[in-house]
């Protein structure tokens, strides 16, 4: 309870000044503003933590605590995430029952594309995630789906994050009322406290980076999504994307959604284009 209540009381007016909510359902796109809002978001995580290098936010908890960071380093030799690195390259290149592999499914044969996903299909009016398209593609190849929280998707993304470490996260908002609709989704689901805590994303990782919880040091919201997939202690395993969200708003105590939810692609389009420009990370390694 003690933590909780430093959660509370933390520097959440000059978090949520900069993030002002829209409380109406329907968005007035032509008021959205995903360049001020990505610039106000990274500032005030630079100006949070002048001490931290801009690039370091990628790494989580690392970031904000030294010894930590030294630990990490030294994990860093021989990473944890390592199986699903090799698990994901083999499954990746591995041909389909129909002689295609995921290669057919994505530009460049999906190699160093991460930092460009999730994407707004104009087509479909909605965020493609880079864990839905790779489903798209073994769904259109006549192959089962894969589990979209661990196991062989987290392999398969870890791969191709992989290929993309330190390329800047590059993530594109057409002009478009329903991609600029899907950002403001996105950062209001972001804000929008729920559960029986009464937690919104930001109560932990905008008002409280740096800070503990129970044993847990809160990572920083900027740059927390190039980090993933992840292997994480506490999972004992890899975990992707959505793996996060749904845990995320299990410790809450709030329902989780649905992996590739509507709500959870929007906040990852969020997320995701407020860290353009700080490098791919992922896999990552976290408690």
């Amino acid at each position: 309870m003690k933590a909780r209540s430093a959660l509370l009381l933390g520097s959440v007016c000059a978090a949520l000044a900069a993030f002002a909510l829209a409380s109406p359902r329907v968005i007035a796109a032509d008021k959205v503003d995903p360049v001020a809002d990505a610039k106000a978001f990274q500032n005030f995580f630079f100006q949070k933590f002048p001490n931290v290098k801009h690039e370091d936010f990628v790494n989580g908890p690392y970031s904000m605590n030294e010894d930590m960071k030294r630990q990490w380093q030294e994990k860093e030799e021989f990473p944890p995430y390592e199986f699903a690195l090799d698990a994901g390259k083999e499954m990746f290149s591995t041909p389909f029952r129909n002689g295609k592999t995921y290669a057919d499914c994505f530009p460049n044969g999906g190699i160093g594309i991460r930092q460009n996903y999730p994407y707004f299909d104009e087509k479909e009016g909605k965020v493609v995630t880079l864990e839905l398209a790779l489903n798209r593609c073994r769904e259109a190849n006549g192959e089962a789906l894969y589990s979209y929280v661990k196991d062989e998707m987290a392999s398969l993304t870890a791969y191709m994050a992989f290929t993309s470490r330190g390329k800047p996260m590059d993530i594109r908002i057409p002009d478009d009322p329903r991609a600029l609709a899907a950002f403001e989704n996105g950062k209001r689901y972001f804000y929008t406290r729920r559960g029986q805590m009464n937690f919104s994303c930001a109560s932990c990782h905008v008002q409280s980076p740096g800070e503990r919880i129970r044993a847990e040091v809160l990572a920083p919201a900027l740059g927390i999504l190039n980090a993933l997939p992840i292997y994480r202690s506490e999972w004992s395993g890899m975990g992707t994307t959505s793996r996060r969200f749904v845990t995320c708003n299990s410790q809450t105590r709030a329902v989780p959604l649905e992996p590739q939810a509507d709500e959870y692609r929007d906040v990852e389009y969020f997320l995701s284009y407020v860290a353009n420009g700080l490098p791919i990370s992922g896999p990552g390694a976290r408690p």
